[in-house]
């Protein structure tokens, strides 16, 4: 047999470029999704941004937040906050925040152990199940557990889903096509409410306070 330079090397150039475009495909590029935030009483307050970074089974999500509420020039509350969770397929494997209100700084720290989470806060370890979910609706896979965290605390609450009617809503002066769930917590109160667009994308979202107050995140364009 005859080496034929021209046709192996073509085929080598073709096998690698195969090879490259699979490595590619599997990491795709970064979804980015930010968010006005509304305070029921204070207006708009800030931003809240999330970065989806998907690679195969793997995901990042990093979280920028940033947030002022003033009155006559004069700031009352200030909060800033960066967060990144790491995920094989549906579980947590690992959590880093650090959330800084009014100058002071808290950090949360976790990482998946066995079957349990486990999340190291300023007031010690907390212990979660390893279907734990962030206070981050960043996909529908944060309707899929009973327990979630809240990042910037490290508090634990336990919840039950319900919901998933179709609906229409105004979203950055255009209408969309949603499905709405709600949140609540084991008492009965209400603590969020969430809407997925048709292809799974959390466009808004709303924090309920106990003291009645209602914070917004509308998704941007």
């Amino acid at each position: 047999m005859k080496w034929n330079s021209r046709k192996s090397i073509a085929a080598i150039l073709v096998a690698g470029a195969t090879l490259t475009s699979g490595i590619v495909s599997a990491a795709q590029a970064p979804q980015k999704l930010v968010y006005s935030i509304h305070h029921s009483r204070y207006g708009t307050i800030g931003t809240y941004t999330n970065t989806v970074a998907r690679n195969g089974n793997d995901t990042i999500v990093t979280t920028e937040i940033r947030i002022a509420v003033g009155f006559l020039g004069i700031t009352l509350f200030r909060q800033e906050a960066s967060r990144q969770e790491r995920w094989s397929g549906e579980r947590l494997v690992s959590f880093h925040g650090v959330t800084t209100t009014n100058g002071n700084a808290v950090e949360l720290n976790g990482s998946a152990q066995g079957d349990h989470f486990v999340l190291n806060t300023p007031n010690g370890e907390t212990v979660a199940p390893a279907n734990v979910r962030l206070a981050n609706p960043w996909s529908p896979g944060f309707l899929g557990g009973n327990v979630l965290v809240t990042p910037d605390r490290g508090r634990l609450d336990e919840v039950r889903v319900s919901g998933g009617d179709a609906m229409s809503l105004s979203v950055a002066g255009r209408q969309v096509r949603a499905k709405r769930y709600d949140v609540f917590l084991l008492d009965g109160r209400k603590k969020y409410e969430i809407d997925l667009d048709e292809h799974g994308t959390p466009v808004q979202f709303v924090l309920f306070n106990p003291d009645g107050a209602s914070v917004t995140f509308s998704l941007n364009g």
